[in-house]
């Protein structure tokens, strides 16, 4: 087995959301994965196993400190980036398939970049008066500043709240612990003329209730912009920042395409190749 370091999201240079891949990972239990998942201790890790849909290129396992995820969009673009390097060859040359939890999940190679093909909700629609109150009593939000919350479930069971504005999502104050199960993300607009035009921030519980402020996250990204297009608050395509509070700077192409399908998009980077797992 092999690891590789990867970079998703950065802005530039290792400024973005640091994945490992394991490649040949066939022979590991879930157990193992988690616990190695828990010992490199980033958002999330994944596992390169055999495909069993003969329409994907190649099959992932996707885990976070507190277990195994269905579908994230960072690891996604990271793993696809982590094949291609290895000499994965994609059966059509424009379209690459990953197999993982969540079913089918299409990449495709975007201005120069990876850009996934959001999976559809799994559910949606706004969240219930307490709801809304207990996300942000979560990561002590002021509700003033909150305009609407939503269900944003692609697979992590995103709680979505959309603040006045880009500043008041910066100046949110996370505590350091919540219930497992937390997975709350902020996003608010820039000002006009701004380079880019939303701020996200995204805060999950890991196995042991500490609250996790995650760099970049292609899967709220994901359920953000299709909420965002939905609502008609974006159109065709706009970019997005993410990362400025833990120290990262990332970048997320979000766009949606004559079929209604979002995508989401960003710079990759190997950082570290072929480390041998003993």
């Amino acid at each position: 087995m092999k690891l590789d370091l990867i970079d998703v999201f950065g802005a530039d240079g290792n400024t973005g959301n640091p994945l490992a891949v394991v490649r040949d990972a066939g022979g590991m239990d879930a157990s193992a994965m988690l616990a190695l998942t828990r010992w490199l201790g980033f958002s999330e890790t994944t596992f390169l196993v055999p495909a069993t849909d003969p329409a994907a290129d190649y099959c992932v396992r996707i885990f976070y400190p507190a277990g195994e995820l269905p579908f994230a969009g960072h690891p996604t673009l990271g793993t696809c980036h982590a094949w291609l390097a290895a000499g994965g060859v994609a059966r059509n040359a424009d379209r690459i398939v990953q197999q993982c939890g969540a079913g089918l999940v299409p990449i495709a190679r975007d201005h120069g970049a990876l850009a996934f093909r959001a999976p559809p909700l799994r559910r949606s629609g706004p969240l219930t008066a307490a709801e809304r109150d207990t996300a942000a009593q979560r990561v002590n939000v002021a509700p003033a500043s909150i305009v609407d919350a939503v269900h944003a479930d692609n697979g992590p069971g995103w709680q979505l709240l959309r603040l006045r504005s880009a500043a008041d999502v910066l100046a949110v104050e996370a505590p350091a612990r919540a219930p497992v199960g937390t997975e709350i993300g902020l996003v608010g607009p820039h000002p006009e003329g701004h380079p880019v035009a939303f701020e996200l921030r995204a805060f999950f519980a890991d196995g042991n209730g500490r609250l996790v402020e995650d760099p970049v996250t292609g899967s709220l990204n994901a359920a953000a912009a299709q909420y965002l297009f939905g609502a008609g608050l974006a159109t065709d395509r706009y970019h997005a920042a993410q990362g400025q509070r833990t120290g990262c700077d990332g970048r997320v192409a979000a766009r949606i395409d004559a079929d209604g399908h979002v995508w989401i998009g960003g710079r990759t980077a190997t950082v570290a190749c072929g480390a041998t797992l003993a």
